[in-house]
């Protein structure tokens, strides 16, 4: 069996070992509700050939009132069996956004799952149909598997860690929304929230990790965007967003770049800007 050089293959690299078994492609497109877009009907209109889709909303938790949210992990569990995925099994997961804008979520979930044969197609779908690589409409199907949880608990924090890490110190805070979200002069697109962001927090919008051809920059370019946003590649980090999704992007950034010591928050700004949540800051970054 041929390993994956994670945590990116390119599409060279798919296009020669697409179709070998134990190699499970998973379309994760997902698109806020302001985009219009929707990404279920684009897999089904075109997708890489037999892959699977993996809904971010279904496989969420639907009894949080909080977005996106990691369901029991038991849960979680069986809806990626379900997909045909199993622990042996090598997964490259994509998106339709030409930003990786939810691919790296799907990468993060199964790390944090113990799954670490895994790797985000850099370039995504965009890159794939620009090479005129085939698609395939409809759905594709696989046998459902078991799958096995091993949690890596170090990759997850709540917002009482969160909370914790920043009254001490003890982590950086790296924020992947834009930069008037972080700012507090560009409105939230989800009701209720108030702008800004978690109090000594750095801006780093996850978009910027990503040229005009959806494929990632190179590590040292990365490392670079992190340094100028003011992260420090030698403390723990800390990552949030809206709502958990595009924090995974600076996640997958910070492996490319060498720094293994970081965590996503889970909740993000869903639960921390809430009207009765914690203090927040306005304006640039301090």
């Amino acid at each position: 069996m041929v390993l994956l050089p994670t945590p990116l293959v390119s599409t060279d690299w798919l296009v020669r070992h697409l179709g070998e078994p134990g190699l499970v492609v998973v379309d994760a497109s997902w698109y806020l509700p302001a985009m219009n877009r929707s990404g279920r009907a684009e897999y089904e209109a075109g997708h890489i050939p037999g892959a699977v889709f993996w809904d971010l909303d279904e496989l969420s938790d639907r009894a949080s009132p909080l977005p996106h949210m990691l369901p029991p992990f038991d849960d979680l569990a069986r809806g990626i069996g379900q997909l045909g995925i199993g622990n042996r099994d090598r997964v490259i997961v994509y998106d339709g956004s030409g930003t990786n804008l939810s691919a790296a979520r799907v990468w993060w979930t199964l790390r944090l799952l113990g799954h670490d044969v895994i790797a985000v197609l850099d370039g995504g779908l965009k890159r794939w149909r620009a090479e005129g690589h085939p698609l395939q409409s409809g759905r594709a199907s696989w046998e459902p598997k078991a799958y096995r949880v091993e949690r890596r608990a170090d990759l997850l924090r709540d917002q009482a860690a969160t909370r914790a890490a920043m009254e001490s110190g003890s982590a950086g805070m790296l924020d992947a929304r834009s930069s008037g979200r972080f700012a507090g002069t560009e409105p939230e697109p989800r009701p209720g929230l108030r702008g800004g962001h978690i109090p000594g927090a750095r801006s780093l919008p996850y978009a910027e990790l990503s040229g005009p051809d959806g494929a990632l920059l190179t590590p040292v370019e990365i490392r670079r965007r992190f340094v100028s946003a003011g992260a420090d590649l030698n403390r723990p980090i800390i990552l949030t967003c809206g709502s958990g999704v595009t924090a995974c992007v600076l996640a997958l950034g910070l492996e490319l770049a060498g720094h293994q010591d970081y965590a996503v928050y889970d909740g993000s700004w869903s639960e921390w800007g809430r009207a009765d949540g914690p203090p927040v800051e306005t304006g640039p970054p301090r």
